[in-house]
C-alpha cells in the first residue's frame, strides 16, 4: 500500500513563478541551459544546472558546481523569490499542452517503499548519473525536481481532484513553450486524511519519469538513516488514464553497406511494407521508415508479434532484435555511435530534416509505448529497453520543493 505525506513546499512567489520555474536539468546541454537563463537572474536553472555561472571549461561535475548550486539557492530563499509554507499539505499540479491536460498529486513518497518495490520502477540507472543528483541534494538540502509517478486511476480520487481545481489556483502561469502550469493548496485536515486513505488503498506506485532521482534520494535516504524529511522523496502523481506518452524515434548513421533497395528487401522478411507510406505510425507494430525522401510504412508481421512476454512484443523490442542488431550492426543502442533517439515532441519533420541533411542515412518513426504495458511491464519486474518512453510535458523544476 503506498503511504503519502504531505509537506511543507519551499514554493515560489506566485507572481515570479514564471520567471523562475525551468524544464528539469537533464533535457537540455550545459549551453542550452546557458542560453535560457541568460538575462534571467531568477531562472532556477542558476540552481538545476549551476555550471552555466562558471567558466565554460568546468567539469560539471566538480565540487565549485554543487557548491554554486547551493549559493544561488539560497540567494532565492534570502531574497524571498522562494518561500517554504508554514504547514504540511498536499498540493495538485496541472499541466495543459495543446489539447492535452493532466493533474497530478504533489506529495512526499516514502523511500522504504521504494527500497521495497511498492514504488515500481522499469529502467536501469546509471552510477554517474546516481551520484550526480545525490550531491546535488546533499548540497541543497532539498530535492528540487519532482520524480513523476503514475498509478491506476480511481473514481474516489477523480472525484476530488475535480472538485478541487474547480477553486481559485494559488499559481497559475504559461511558460514560454505554450505549456500551461496551474496548482491548487490542498491542506485541510479531512483533504489529507482523505488523500491519505485513498493511497493507503492503492497496491503499488509506478516510475514513469526520474528513475536517477528516486535513486539518488533513496541513497540519501540510507545515508542519512532517515534524519530529518530524507525519508520521503518529492513526487507528482497521476493517474494512469490521463498521462501521454510520445514516441522515442530512431535515426541511423548509415546502411551498414546496404543499398536502400538492399536494405528494403531485407527488411520484407521482418514487415509487410508500403512503398509511399506516412510519416506518422497509427497504431501499434507500425512503424514508419524514411529513406531516400520517402516515407513507407512497415507492419511487423503477425509471427513476431505473437508472443506472450510484454517486453518482446514491445515495437521498440521488435526494432532492435528484428532489425537493428542483425542488418545494422547495432547489438547495444546505449553505446553504439551508428544510432541516435529523437523524442516525439520533435516531430516527424525533425527526421525528415536529419536524413536529407546528409547526417543520417535513415530514420524509424514509432508508435508510442503505452502506459499500460509500462505498468504490466514492471509489475512482472521486467526492465525496459532504453529509449522506450518519452513523456510529456515535462514536469518543472522549482514549482515545489522539498527540504529534507
Amino acid at each position: 500500500m503506498a503511504t503519502l505525506k504531505p509537506f511543507a513546499a519551499l514554493r515560489p512567489k506566485p507572481e515570479l513563478a514564471s520567471q523562475i520555474c525551468e524544464l528539469p536539468y537533464d533535457v537540455m546541454s550545459s549551453d542550452e541551459a546557458r542560453g535560457i537563463a541568460a538575462g534571467k537572474p531568477l531562472s532556477f536553472l542558476h540552481v538545476s544546472k549551476p555550471e552555466i555561472d562558471l567558466p565554460p571549461d568546468t567539469d560539471i561535475h566538480a565540487p565549485e558546481v554543487y557548491a554554486k548550486g547551493q549559493e544561488n539557492f539560497a540567494k532565492l530563499i534570502a531574497e524571498g523569490a522562494l518561500k517554504q509554507d508554514s504547514q504540511p499539505a498536499f498540493y495538485l499540479y496541472r499541466q495543459i499542452m495543446g489539447g492535452h491536460a493532466q493533474v497530478g498529486l504533489v506529495a512526499a513518497a516514502s523511500c522504504a517503499e521504494y527500497l521495497s518495490g511498492i514504488i515500481k520502477k522499469h529502467e536501469f540507472t546509471r552510477p554517474d548519473k546516481e551520484d550526480d543528483r545525490v550531491r546535488h541534494i546533499e548540497a541543497l538540502n532539498s530535492q528540487t525536481g519532482p520524480v513523476f509517478l503514475t498509478y491506476r486511476a480511481t473514481a474516489a480520487l477523480d472525484e476530488f481532484v475535480a472538485r478541487k481545481i474547480a477553486q481559485p489556483p494559488a499559481v497559475d502561469f504559461t511558460g514560454a513553450d505554450g505549456v500551461r502550469h496551474t496548482s491548487w493548496n490542498v491542506g485541510g485536515a479531512d483533504d489529507i486524511h482523505f488523500v491519505e486513505a485513498q493511497f493507503a488503498a492503492i497496491p503499488f506506485l509506478y516510475i514513469a519519469d526520474g528513475h536517477h532521482r528516486s535513486a539518488a534520494a533513496a541513497r540519501v535516504f540510507q545515508s542519512r538513516h532517515g534524519a530529518g524529511h530524507s525519508g520521503e522523496f518529492l513526487t507528482v502523481i497521476f493517474p494512469h488514464n490521463q498521462m501521454q506518452i510520445l514516441p522515442y524515434n530512431r535515426v541511423l548513421k548509415d546502411l551498414n553497406g546496404r543499398t536502400p533497395a538492399e536494405l528494403l528487401k531485407k527488411l520484407e522478411e521482418v514487415f509487410h511494407i508500403v512503398r509511399m507510406g506516412t510519416a506518422t505510425p497509427t497504431r501499434k507494430h507500425e512503424l514508419g521508415l524514411f529513406m531516400n525522401k520517402r516515407w513507407h510504412t512497415l507492419t511487423f508481421k503477425k509471427n513476431l508479434t505473437a508472443v506472450a512476454d510484454p517486453i518482446e512484443k514491445l515495437d521498440v523490442t521488435l526494432l532492435q532484435k528484428q532489425v537493428l542488431a542483425p542488418l545494422f550492426g547495432i547489438d547495444d543502442p546505449r553505446t553504439s555511435k551508428k544510432i541516435n533517439f529523437v523524442g516525439g515532441i520533435r516531430g516527424t519533420a525533425e527526421l525528415e530534416k536529419l536524413v536529407n541533411s546528409g547526417e543520417y542515412a535513415c530514420a524509424f518513426s514509432m508508435f508510442p509505448t503505452s502506459i499500460e504495458d509500462l505498468m504490466t511491464i514492471a509489475d512482472a519486474g521486467g526492465i525496459m529497453p532504453p529509449k522506450s518512453t518519452w513523456f510529456e510535458p515535462k514536469l518543472r523544476d522549482a514549482m515545489f520543493c522539498h527540504m529534507i
